[in-house]
């Protein structure tokens, strides 16, 4: 038997399909090079925007035409956010959301059994263990993603998140350091800790982030550390001065932004304004000089007028992102922001992101090029067309004219040429 996944969204998901896969495998299944050959073919749901949801039903219908003899599951966060909805989708043969992803296999063998369509839902309840089974591998990867936190308690006006996730919970810094051995085993020597909300990990409890990162430094075989997406709110100076005195620490701070402009962050419910934002970048660059500053960016939010967007645009320069993900506002039912006033039309989001983007683009060559003649330790990946390629500790993609496989190597690199999203560079020295 072979089965295929699709993954959507985060690295959460695609942690969690890691997961899975490995469930199937021990199981006795065969990975599938693709969905057509596959018996099982698993779609991990995004539902972060409607878009994502459109996404979704889009590939289950594709996958339904292209194997109708298949058996489908539809899982994530979709299924977990609108379980009535997603029943109703008569192309998956099974449907059961993000809290019983450890269970899909024994629903899939039931279905084998029986024929009959299964829609299993569990709610997420406060109190509600860490429950992610955990990884030993990360398929077609240099770096381990591993997540260590699920939930999230800040209901932010246009986010289904909370909902489909239910609240903050944490992996024990035990099977974090259990977790991490594996991956070690199997050649990972970066690994990267993710969650939903992954600054909150620890919460009501008696460790945090930086007993995480403490955990893993202390595994031989780790050789780098880095953070997904952190709430700017929930950073501390004693964090900060922590996270310096851990060797393996990679200084890229991914801090979510979403406006540069107080008002448009106080419709979203944010729980800071900018001038808290800029004092802590400022704070962070003192702490670690050669860091890197990355960023998610909202455009045209409900209600965002010119002179709104303006702020943010302004902001967004005045900080120097070393890179940042621009995105349209989309409409979320099921949120408060669904039913705010003055929506904006597609055509001004657009033309907002372009803008945003452009200005975003301009720090990050700024950045690239402020780090030329310096020599950082490069992680490599996948070559591509005669270069090997990877990634700088404040991850800056690097290419080196090479035939050499150089692949889950780390090798000291002088940072020669800037290009607009990488440079090229030259190996100073093998290890």
């Amino acid at each position: 038997m072979k089965v295929y996944f699709h993954t959507l969204g985060c690295k959460v998901n695609q942690y969690e399909t890691q997961a899975m896969r490995e469930i199937f495998e021990k199981t006795g299944y065969d990975l599938s090079e693709n969905d057509a050959t596959s018996d099982v073919i698993v779609i991990n749901s995004c539902s972060v925007t409607s878009e994502s949801d459109r996404k979704t039903r889009q590939l289950l219908r594709k996958c339904r035409k292209t194997n109708p003899d298949a058996v489908i599951v539809l899982t994530g966060c979709m299924v977990q956010a609108f379980p009535e909805l997603s029943g109703k989708l008569s192309e998956a043969d099974i449907v059961t959301g993000n809290k019983n992803i450890s269970k899909i296999i024994e629903y899939v063998n039931e279905y084998l059994i029986s024929k009959q369509r299964i829609t299993a839902f569990e709610k997420h309840f406060s109190g509600d263990p860490f429950n992610t089974p955990e990884i030993s591998d990360f398929e077609e990867r240099t770096r381990a993603f591993m997540k260590i936190e699920d939930g999230c308690d800040r209901f932010c006006s246009y986010c289904i998140i909370p909902y489909a996730r239910g609240r903050v919970r944490s992996k024990s810094l035990k099977k974090i350091k259990s977790e991490a051995q594996h991956l070690a085993d199997n050649g990972f020597s970066e690994i990267v800790l993710v969650g939903i909300n992954l600054s909150a990990y620890g919460k009501n409890e008696d460790f945090n982030i930086c007993d995480a990162v403490e955990t893993l430094n202390k595994i031989g075989e780790i050789k780098r550390i880095r953070l997904g997406s952190l709430e700017p709110d929930h950073i501390t100076d004693e964090m900060l001065e922590r996270l310096k005195n851990i060797k393996k620490f990679c200084p890229q701070f991914h801090l979510s932004l979403q406006s540069g402009c107080d008002r448009t962050l106080l419709r979203m419910n944010r729980k800071y304004d900018t001038a808290f934002y800029r004092d802590l970048v400022n704070r962070i660059r003192q702490i670690f000089p050669d860091c890197s500053i990355t960023t998610d960016i909202m455009v045209g939010f409900a209600g965002e007028t010119e002179d709104e967007f303006n702020e943010s645009l302004d902001f967004v320069k005045s900080i120097g992102f070393a890179r940042a993900h621009i995105f349209p506002y989309s409409r979320r039912s099921g949120t408060l922001a669904d039913g705010f006033p003055n929506q904006q039309t597609n055509a001004v989001k657009s033309h907002r992101a372009k803008l945003m983007s452009d200005v975003v683009k301009e720090s990050e060559r700024n950045y690239i090029v402020s780090q030329i003649g310096k020599e950082k330790p490069v992680l490599f990946e996948a070559p591509e067309k005669g270069y090997a390629v990877g990634y700088t500790e404040d991850y800056i993609r690097v290419k080196i004219k090479t035939e050499r496989n150089l692949t889950r190597q780390i090798l000291p690199v002088k940072l020669t040429e800037p290009f607009d999203d990488f440079c090229i560079g030259e190996i100073t020295r093998d290890f």
